[in-house]
């Protein structure tokens, strides 16, 4: 069971763990804590289906590139230098960083606040996980942070995040930081794909349309099987047909994943 881990009281893999499971294999996972398992199998199908990751495979650098987003890129290393970090410089600056960023956010049920954030940082250990940080090269200030997941020979970007006050001016973060880290996990480590997760559920920020459009990340389609613990699943069942007035982002997000199951079964 080491290809899965906890998320948001569920129990997901990576992408590419392509094996449908046993109801059997659920239940032990969900002895061992959780909500739910979401267990995603025929990675990178050819068939279009309802879910899907949205991943890059290949990195081409700047000549894959529009002559606007070279320019972004440019900007972007003139401003900020990207670097990997110990996991100490996340713990001592980053919840800073990450506050006001999911303050910005539209969706506020997503706000982190510093016990979430605690939890986050007891499950990132870094034997599986990469930390990278953003410094402003005027102050050499931390000012935006990623946490990379690793895989066998992938990776998650499972964390990104950046002080708006950076956002929005002329020196484009972000377009900064995914080249940066296309080019060391895709150019240099040559991994088989780095991916920014899942289709979104939330829709609460605009973060894989842009990978999509100015970084040549594709949807990898997949299928889809969920088991609840026994509870959850009658919540979710009772709540299913009135999924379209619940206002909980989370709890319609479940709900969105199982209409997906649901029609595709």
């Amino acid at each position: 069971m080491k290809d899965f881990y906890l998320y948001r009281h569920t129990w997901i893999s990576a992408p590419h763990f392509s094996e449908q499971l046993s109801d059997e294999y659920c239940d032990a996972l969900l002895k061992q804590g959780g909500w739910m398992v979401r267990n995603t199998y025929d990675f990178d199908q050819k068939e279009p289906s309802d879910f899907w990751y949205i991943i890059k495979d290949s990195f081409g650098g700047m000549e894959e590139l529009s002559t606007n987003v070279r320019t972004k890129v440019r900007r972007a290393f003139k401003r900020f230098a990207y670097q990997k970090v110990d996991k100490q410089i996340i713990e001592k600056n980053g919840y800073e960083v990450v506050d006001k960023a999911f303050k910005s956010y539209h969706i506020k049920d997503r706000r982190m606040n510093k016990n979430v954030f605690k939890g986050y940082l007891e499950s990132w250990d870094v034997e599986n996980h990469d930390f990278w940080g953003a410094f402003d090269r005027n102050s050499n200030k931390l000012v935006g942070f990623v946490v990379v997941r690793l895989y066998d020979n992938s990776c998650f970007y499972d964390l990104v995040t950046f002080n708006p006050k950076y956002k929005h001016n002329t020196s484009y973060p972000f377009c900064g930081f995914f080249y940066k880290l296309n080019e060391y996990y895709l150019g240099e480590k040559h991994f088989d794909y780095v991916t920014d997760g899942s289709r979104s559920m939330t829709q609460h920020s605009n973060i894989q349309p842009f990978l999509i459009q100015k970084f040549k990340f594709r949807k990898a389609y997949c299928k889809l099987n969920i088991k609840y613990q026994w509870w959850f699943g009658i919540l979710v069942r009772m709540l299913y047909p009135f999924r379209n007035i619940i206002r909980n982002r989370s709890m319609k997000a479940v709900l969105l994943m199982h209409e997906i199951w649901k029609n595709n079964k």
